[in-house]
C-alpha cells in the first residue's frame, strides 16, 4: 500500500474518522486553494501580505541581514510565493548575496513557482526542493551558509500543538546557532471573522474540502457520492481552534477499491480533515519551550489579525 492508502485505511477506520489535510494538495486542491487565498473573506493572506509589503525593510533589519554574509532564505510550504517573492524582490534589487530554496510537498506548486521566479527574477539562485516538512528537515544543516527559515501563512497551525511542538523542535535541532525562523500566525480572534474565512460565499472551501473525497475517487477507487456529503466548519474563540468537517448527509456505505474495504457512515457522521489553531504570545512561547528559539521581535499587520514572529536559534 501507498501512504496515502494507509492513511485513508486508518483514518476511515478511527472513531471518529478523520483524514491528513496534506491530502488536500493535489493538482485541484492546489488550484482551489489559490482561489481560497483571494476570496475576500479569507483575510490571512492579505493580512501577511501587508506584512511583507509594508514592513519589507523592518523584516530585513530583525532578521539582522547583511549584503556581506551569504544566506539561504528556507521556505516550508512554499506554495505560490506571492508573500515571499516581495522581500526577495528587494533582497535581489539591493544586491544581497541569496539562494532561495523553496520547500514543498506538491511539485506541481513548485513548478509554478520555480516559473514565476525565472520570469521575475532572473538572477535569483532558486532550488526547490519537494517533501514533507518533517522529511527535509534533517538536510537543513548541509549547508554552511546561515539559514533563514519561512514558515508562513499560519502553515503550522494545520498542526496540533503537540505535533507543533515536536515540529519546533526538530526545526531547532537541525538549524545552526543564529539561524533564524519567521513564524507567521494567525492571532485568536472573534468567531465573526475567523469562520467566513473557512465557509466563504462563493463556496471554494467547501469545493476544496469536498475535493478530499473526489481525490479518493481518482486515486484509490472510491465510490464517494459528494453530494451526499457537506462541508462543516467549527470554530470557538475560546478554544482558538477552526476546524473542517465532512459530514455525511445521510446513513451510507463507501467502498474504496484499491483497500478493497468498505466504511459505513451515519447520518450526521463527520470526517475531521483539518484544523488550524490560532494564537496569542502565550501559546508561541509553549510551542517552543523545549527547543533553543527565542522570540527577538513580532511584526503584526495594521488591523493585528496576524503575526510573524522573528525566533533565533539560540
Amino acid at each position: 500500500m501507498n501512504q496515502f492508502e494507509i492513511d485513508v485505511l486508518k483514518g476511515l477506520s478511527a472513531h471518529p474518522k478523520s483524514l491528513p489535510s496534506k491530502y488536500f494538495y493535489n493538482e485541484i486542491g492546489d488550484r482551489l486553494f489559490v482561489e481560497i487565498m483571494k476570496m475576500p473573506e479569507y483575510y490571512l493572506t492579505d493580512a501577511e501580505l501587508e506584512i511583507f509589503e509594508e514592513q519589507t525593510a523592518e523584516i530585513i533589519k530583525v532578521l539582522d541581514l547583511t549584503k556581506e554574509e551569504p544566506f539561504e532564505i528556507v521556505e516550508l510550504g512554499a506554495g505560490d510565493g506571492t508573500k515571499t517573492i516581495e522581500l526577495l524582490k528587494v533582497l535581489v534589487a539591493e544586491n544581497y548575496k541569496v539562494e532561495y530554496v523553496p520547500i514543498d510537498i506538491s511539485m506541481h506548486a513548485l513548478d509554478g513557482l520555480k516559473a514565476r521566479l525565472v520570469s521575475e527574477l532572473p538572477a535569483l539562485s532558486v532550488k526547490p526542493r519537494q517533501g514533507d516538512y518533517f522529511e527535509v528537515l534533517s538536510s537543513l544543516k548541509a549547508t554552511e551558509k546561515r539559514k533563514i527559515v519561512l514558515f508562513l501563512g499560519s502553515n503550522i497551525g494545520n498542526l496540533l500543538d503537540q505535533r507543533a511542538q515536536l515540529f519546533m523542535q526538530n526545526l531547532s535541532k537541525n538549524l545552526n546557532k543564529n539561524d533564524q525562523l519567521l513564524l507567521g500566525v494567525d492571532l485568536i480572534k472573534s468567531a465573526d471573522i475567523v469562520l467566513p474565512a473557512y465557509n466563504d460565499e462563493a463556496g471554494i472551501t467547501r469545493k476544496f474540502n469536498l475535493n478530499l473525497l473526489q481525490r479518493m475517487n481518482d486515486d484509490l477507487g472510491a465510490n464517494f457520492v459528494i453530494e451526499q456529503f457537506e462541508h462543516c466548519p467549527e470554530y470557538t474563540e475560546e478554544e482558538g481552534i477552526a476546524k473542517s468537517f465532512l459530514k455525511s448527509k445521510t446513513e451510507q456505505t463507501v467502498f474504496v477499491k484499491s483497500l478493497g474495504q468498505a466504511f459505513h457512515f451515519n447520518q450526521g457522521e463527520k470526517i475531521h480533515t483539518e484544523i488550524s489553531r490560532k494564537y496569542n504570545d502565550k501559546i508561541i512561547q509553549s510551542l517552543i519551550a523545549e527547543t533553543s528559539f527565542l522570540v527577538m521581535d513580532k511584526l503584526v499587520d495594521s488591523r493585528r489579525y496576524f503575526a510573524d514572529y522573528v525566533l533565533r536559534r539560540n
